[in-house]
């Protein structure tokens, strides 16, 4: 059934949707790889394999016709059902029916006159070139085999006033073992991580988060690495705060690759020119008190917090671990109305994605935001590592988060605690079938 399914799904595209006909590589098939595919797919990048070329896509038409037929790639989560988002990945039809007959037709090159000119990829940093650079005082180590625990490294800014940023960009020294890495402002007055050291990289002994249990977690992270994606770039009336004085801690997640190697990670900023008219800040729905029994199937864990102002949303992303299942986030509103702003209903860790709504969204004071999700602790869930084990909170991928992140747009005048306010309610864990 599963090699007949993907042609009946093709006879209903053809008979749907116009494609070109008789298609080559240089003609139609590159400009569709160029669009979609290859900011992945390219040398250095997190595809396993390269389509800038004829010749190094040639061996992958039956795979790339498999994977786009059954929308498997590009990979993208959100149910259609919920919201519209900017970003959207998902090929049009015709696109998929066209890479389709290629591959059946035997993936011809076609008239090198017909190809399109390549995409000029940016090499090195991206956002242009920064006003400052930060980097990790020394190269970390990184071994060839074992685990690496979450290692953060903390880097004073140096600022002496107050900084807009409206675009950074985080470059790994070694992409090849940066699974990924968030940058986080602490400010002068928080007491996180303040028992270790400056400058020198450590694993926190304690439950690694500046979160309370349950609830809004005031996550401010500056951006992230993750492969593919390494920068962030606001609008020219939007910034992130690094308040004077404020230090860097750099979160690094490694994963062996069989080869020892260095890393010595840098961040890139680009400051505002003026104070911005909207301030962006993430926060977090998450709850880390949950347990997740043996063998559980589909366990529900819920968590809730109320907005103090008026906000317009940038962005969701979903995280969990290799457990998670499904995450839905809805907005309860102040008339008592609710709306699913955004629901994954097949989570996959693999790809942690920003869902960035069309026209932005905009939540009104007392807004409600709710999260909830499902976590597959059974035999069936092949990433499962033990589905013998009791999963609580923790970094490593075998044991489990919760966390809804929204990144919103509010008034500068306003700190990210105005935004958040209230005591943040966790639900109580349920169980449920979907």
């Amino acid at each position: 059934m599963t090699r007949i399914w993907p042609v009946c799904l093709l006879i209903t595209l053809a008979a749907s949707t116009s494609f070109a006909a008789d298609p080559t590589f240089n003609r139609d098939v590159l400009p569709i790889l160029q669009e979609n595919c290859q900011a992945c797919h390219r040398p250095g990048e997190i595809g396993p394999m390269s389509l800038l070329t004829y010749q190094s896509t040639r061996p992958w038409a039956k795979a790339i016709k498999e994977a786009v037929v059954a929308r498997k790639m590009p990979p993208w989560f959100a149910d259609p059902q919920y919201g519209h988002f900017s970003n959207d990945r998902t090929l049009k039809q015709s696109d998929i029916a066209t890479l389709a007959a290629w591959a059946d037709a035997g993936a011809p090159e076609g008239d090198a006159k017909d190809k399109p000119a390549p995409v000029q990829w940016v090499e090195g940093w991206s956002i242009g070139q920064p006003d400052q650079v930060i980097e990790m005082p020394a190269a970390y180590d990184v071994p060839a085999k074992g685990t690496v625990e979450y290692t953060y490294i903390i880097v004073p800014s140096g600022f002496k006033v107050d900084r807009w940023i409206r675009a950074a960009e985080v470059r790994p020294g070694e992409r090849s073992v940066a699974h990924h890495i968030n940058i986080h402002i602490r400010r002068p007055d928080s007491k996180w991580l303040r028992q270790y050291p400056v400058g020198v990289p450590f694993v926190p002994s304690e439950q690694k988060t500046n979160s309370s249990a349950g609830g809004g977690l005031i996550d401010e992270v500056l951006t992230g690495y993750l492969p593919g994606r390494q920068q962030i770039v606001l609008p020219s009336d939007e910034a992130k705060l690094v308040a004077a004085g404020s230090d860097f801690v750099f979160q690094m997640h490694y994963t062996t690759n069989g080869k020892a190697v260095s890393d010595r990670t840098k961040l890139g900023l680009i400051f505002a020119d003026k104070p911005p008219a909207r301030r962006v800040a993430r926060i977090g729905v998450t709850n880390n008190s949950f347990v997740i029994p043996p063998g559980a199937s589909d366990h529900r864990v819920d968590a809730a917090v109320t907005l103090q102002s008026d906000v317009e949303v940038v962005s969701f992303r979903p995280h969990m671990h290799v457990r998670g299942k499904w995450m839905e986030i809805r907005a309860v509103y102040p008339s008592g109305q609710t709306e699913t702003l955004l629901r994954v209903p097949r989570y996959d860790f693999n790809w942690q994605m920003d869902f960035m709504p069309a026209g932005g969204k905009r939540l009104p004071e007392g807004t409600r935001l709710e999260v909830s999700a499902g976590f597959d602790n059974s035999a069936n869930n092949r990433d499962n590592p033990d589905p013998t084990a009791e999963v609580r909170w923790g970094d490593q991928s075998w044991e489990e988060m919760m966390i809804g992140f929204v990144e919103v747009a509010f008034n500068p005048a306003l700190d990210i605690p105005n935004v958040v306010g209230g005591q943040p309610t966790a639900k109580p864990v349920v169980e449920r079938p979907r």
